[in-house]
């Protein structure tokens, strides 16, 4: 029996193309279905009901949700190419950092669109202290899986891409090579292997994307 794959995403989502990099990164053969998050489709609420949230992994018809749960079920499920190490101890690791990420990084990011512009300042200043903590983490590694790319760089990856992509929209500077060698370095690297910039937005249509949220926040709070 052939595997069904589907992914429902946002083309724009981190956590969305954390999966396709995923999928793509194991050769995976896949369906994306692109979702309007302001009309959801039957299918979104079906296979998601409790958040009602992409992505969403339907294996065989099966839905599985929430991005780092798909990751390792992803890696788990195809063999090929692990993303997660072996060793139950660096697994730990791993998924340690990832969560750091998810649940530290991503939710003071969070706090930024609500923000005025001196909250907006000790809001940048903590994420800086935040990616300083995982790029103390790389040093001295190429990645960190290790000598290939792994769950950990593709958690990080597409979050700190999406920062920059703002922060260029923004025409901010807060992350860069002065400040963060170490990361913007292994951004470099990642940015060299084809499968990852297969997986990256447009650029234009992402600047795009981002100026009309922007100004949608600036809106709604005034």
């Amino acid at each position: 029996m052939a595997e069904e794959v589907k992914l429902l995403g946002l083309w724009a989502s981190p956590y969305s193309l954390r999966v396709e990099l995923v999928l793509k990164l194991k050769g995976i053969q896949y369906q994306y279905i692109e979702e309007d998050l302001f009309n959801k489709s039957p299918l979104l609420l079906k296979s998601n009901p409790v958040h009602k949230k992409i992505p969403v992994l339907i294996h065989n018809g099966k839905p599985i949700a929430e991005s780092l749960v798909i990751l390792e079920y992803i890696d788990e499920t195809w063999k090929n190419n692990p993303i997660l190490p072996e060793n139950p101890y660096d697994r730990a690791i791993a998924r340690f950092w990832a969560k750091f990420i998810d649940e530290k990084i991503v939710q003071t990011a969070s706090k930024f669109r609500s923000a005025n512009e001196e909250e907006k300042e000790q809001i940048l200043e903590e994420l800086g202290e935040q990616l300083k903590v995982i790029e103390k983490e790389l040093e001295g590694k190429e990645f960190f899986g290790g000598e290939s790319i792994g769950y950990v760089d593709v958690v990080a990856f597409l979050l700190v891409y999406s920062f920059q992509v703002r922060q260029e929209v923004m025409q901010k500077d807060w992350i860069n090579e002065e400040k963060f060698p170490v990361l913007c370095k292994w951004m470099g690297k990642l940015h060299e292997i084809d499968v990852v910039n297969q997986c990256l937005p447009p650029k234009d249509k992402h600047y795009a994307y981002l100026r009309a949220r922007i100004e949608a926040a600036k809106s709604a709070s005034k």
